[in-house]
């Protein structure tokens, strides 16, 4: 518990007065413009670890924050590859520049165009372990999902429904020209192998970016704007916006074109519709 607490609070100094407008993230998500017909602007904020319940309820979400920062040892029989939750949701889901977990639980249950359907919260989490982390599904009934779930909901209980929340998703990055592979390479080189590795495959510093202990190409990641927009607001790590717009479209463009895990459930992916022209299959 107090290594927990001490790890939140880190985190909450760090990101205490961050509140960015959707201006400035260059755009909404389409979760955040759904809500826009009904919702109010909400400043990014996090609950003081003070605010943890007692008790069951407690205990959920302190393990929900271990399977989140540590999933490869608090959920090893679910996952396929080296990753971890916290190497895509930053700072265990608190950093504003990817994919937070602030407020999240207030839009769900969605609808998902790659699904077809309506999804909960569990299943989205779901989604990406069987994406991201190239797994198999947490069953339904698990204490270890709902545990997820329920850290999910303690970052998100000070955001209101319905509100607009400007932060969600990862701010958006156009793209002035189609990217260069052979640039990207020379960025990856100079400013990203020496954590990832020369050959992507990881370090004790960062994760593998391409090969088998990756991410598949079932992931959001495997999209090439989604990674460059990534890359833009968070790499070098603890130094993100130090790439050019263009630099960090030709790297991604570089990472996602080297070899990766399939996804065996590809073929049921946007039954309705809606596939991106960007995605990998």
């Amino acid at each position: 518990m107090r290594s927990f607490l001490l790890s939140i609070l880190m985190i909450a100094v760090v990101m205490a007065g961050c509140v960015e407008s959707k201006d400035s993230r260059g755009g909404a998500s389409a979760g955040a413009r759904h809500s826009e017909a009904t919702g109010l602007d909400a400043l990014f904020s996090h609950p003081s670890p003070d605010s943890i319940p007692g008790g069951q309820r407690g205990e959920q979400i302190r393990l929900g924050y271990e399977m989140v920062v540590h999933t490869q040892e608090f959920a090893a029989a679910y996952v396929g590859n080296r990753l971890t939750c916290a190497n895509c949701h930053l700072d265990a889901g608190l950093d504003p520049n990817s994919a937070s977990f602030v407020g999240l639980s207030r839009v769900y249950p969605e609808y998902r165009a790659r699904a077809g359907k309506v999804l909960t919260l569990a299943d989205r989490i779901n989604e990406c372990v069987e994406r991201g982390l190239n797994g198999k599904p947490i069953p339904p009934d698990s204490h270890k999902l709902q545990a997820i779930v329920a850290y999910i909901e303690w970052l998100s209980k000070d955001v209101p429904p319905g509100s607009r929340m400007a932060w969600r998703g990862i701010p958006s990055l156009p793209s002035a020209k189609p990217p260069d592979g052979l640039n990207g390479a020379k960025v990856f080189t100079a400013r990203c192998a020496f954590c990832h590795g020369a050959d992507g495959q990881g370090t004790m510093a960062a994760p593998p970016v391409w090969g088998a202990q990756s991410y598949g190409i079932g992931s959001e990641m495997a999209r090439v704007p989604v990674a460059a927009s990534f890359i833009k607001s968070n790499m070098p790590r603890t130094r993100g916006w130090a790439l050019s717009d263009q630099d960090a479209y030709d790297v991604a463009a570089y990472i996602n074109a080297q070899p990766r895990p399939d996804f065996a459930g590809r073929a049921g992916d946007w039954p309705k519709g809606g596939k991106p022209a960007d995605a990998r299959y």
